[in-house]
């Protein structure tokens, strides 16, 4: 790719730091930003404003490993890469950085967010459709009202692991597990595989020495999945996909899941933390929503304006020369979809602190061909779980000062550490019951009906013996116990 001649970047950037100098880490060859590392760690919003001051629409940014990459940061050059896929590729096969070594596939903690995979976020035209095809049945069988009462279930039984002791860290202990134990469910998986999937899909998103590693274990624990929903299919995303008239391999089945199962909890768990953190930091945004002025859906599209959970979206690769931004885009370049600049970018938004809540026109899931197919279920999360906690604690107040909360950033996202909470201790409601999620109406084409319901077999009652007593089954724990031993463990 080209960057900014070496004169032309010192110009606008006025004095060169001395050696030494910490401000001397976050450039790289050719003058380009890291997009790692110092500012990019510490305050992501700053650095893309810096970005856009000297750059314009459009910057030269290095990835982990000062790999050459183009960062999109206005609003109307987002929507044109993500709208011209015959120009800006979604197949990382055409980037050039491969041919030229300028990454170790074996080693590179990106290669699990750049790599490819057979999967439709990897596709374009025909194979596109064909994949997409087979993710959106899968994901639109479902009744959003059977979502809703499933993560109702959850949420209620997540809060009472805690609700009795008169606090919690709310990331930990709460948007970090609703979103995972509702897209396992939906998925097709068991509650217990939850926990570690939270950690290995966390670590993955950071892009450390480990990503690897945990991309291997999500794929592990989602292959035993496939096999085992090709021997006992059920109404569920994997047993839908794997009947879909596309006709996926095993291996597209493994990493579509794979795509939904991180896309859609990296999403929902940081969308969740930022729309509680906003509840009780913000007097305001607390007022609008218990007088009314603001619906809780208006207060999520709020946030996905302000703070978008994927703040960078790998990766666009482009097919052939093209100018964009002012910038000169040479073909096999490697360009991301900025999406938090884009959403403060003055040319839409020239004033920040107008609400546009009413708005769904941000960039948070994308735009274009590949906008994001699951972000309705994403909203059904948050907007569920989050009700269902401030219904049962309608008094949660931040327990330390905000100056003190502190966010984990990595290239592509900022999570919130923690949000410890107080409030006053509830005696749980132990929701128990399993509210399984209704089948759709009739099934589609490609949808798996679920199996029929045999009779149970009619007993004869047998006389009882006084040698032998009637011997009954243990009582099985109940869901609140085993949530807790299964959040422990992860």
């Amino acid at each position: 790719m080209t960057l900014p001649p070496a004169e032309h970047t010192a110009a606008l950037t006025g004095a060169v730091p001395p050696p030494g100098c910490p401000a001397h880490a976050a450039t790289g060859p050719g003058g380009a930003t890291r997009l790692y590392g110092g500012a990019a760690e510490t305050d992501p919003m700053g650095l893309y404003e810096e970005l856009r001051a000297k750059h314009g629409p459009v910057a030269p940014v290095l990835l982990d490993g000062d790999v050459r990459a183009w960062l999109v940061l206005g609003y109307l050059e987002n929507r044109d890469v993500a709208s011209r896929p015959t120009q800006f590729s979604r197949d990382p096969r055409v980037w050039h950085g491969w041919r030229s070594g300028e990454i170790d596939p074996a080693t590179s903690p990106l290669v699990p967010m750049i790599g490819w995979r057979p999967d439709c976020v990897c596709a374009d035209g025909e194979e596109h459709q064909r994949l997409r095809g087979a993710v959106t049945a899968g994901l639109s069988q479902f009744d959003h009202r059977g979502i809703r009462r499933h993560i109702t279930r959850i949420a209620h039984q997540v809060i009472d692991t805690f609700c009795q002791d008169g606090e919690a860290e709310l990331v930990g202990q709460f948007t970090e597990h609703v979103p995972m134990l509702t897209l396992t469910h939906l998925l097709g998986m068991s509650d217990e595989a939850g926990p570690r999937l939270v950690h290995a899909a966390r670590d993955l998103f950071k892009a450390t020495e480990t990503s690897l590693a945990s991309n291997a274990y999500v794929l592990e624990s989602l292959a035993q999945l496939v096999d085992a929903k090709r021997v006992r299919p059920g109404q569920d995303i994997a047993s839908a996909l794997m009947a879909h008239p596309a006709n996926l391999s095993d291996e597209e089945v493994q990493h579509h899941l794979r795509l939904i199962l991180l896309a859609g909890y990296e999403t929902t768990a940081n969308l969740m933390s930022n729309v509680l953190r906003m509840v009780v930091t913000d007097p305001r945004f607390r007022g609008s929503l218990a007088g009314g002025q603001m619906t809780l859906p208006e207060a999520v599209e709020q946030v996905l304006w302000d703070e978008p959970p994927l703040m960078v979206c790998p990766g666009r690769w482009a097919n052939g020369d093209t100018t964009l931004g002012g910038q000169q885009i040479k073909a096999g370049d490697m360009l991301l979809l900025g999406l938090a600049a884009g959403n403060v970018d003055e040319a839409i938004r020239p004033d920040p602190a107008t609400p546009v809540h009413h708005n769904r026109a941000h960039l948070s899931f994308s735009a274009g061909t590949h906008e994001c197919p699951g972000q309705d279920i994403g909203r059904i999360i948050a907007d569920t779980g989050i009700d269902i906690l401030l219904t049962r604690l309608p008094d949660i107040a931040l327990s330390i000062p905000e100056e003190d909360l502190a966010w984990r950033s990595s290239t592509w996202a900022r999570h919130l550490t923690a949000l410890p909470v107080s409030f006053a201790a509830r005696a749980p409601q132990d929701f128990d019951v399993p509210s399984p999620l209704p089948a759709p109406p009739a099934p589609s084409a490609g949808t798996p009906a679920a199996p029929p319901r045999t009779a149970e077999p009619q007993r004869t009652a047998e006389p009882e013996s006084a040698a032998e007593p009637e011997r009954r089954p243990a009582p099985r724990p109940s869901w609140r116990a085993r949530l807790k031993r299964l959040l422990r463990r992860g």
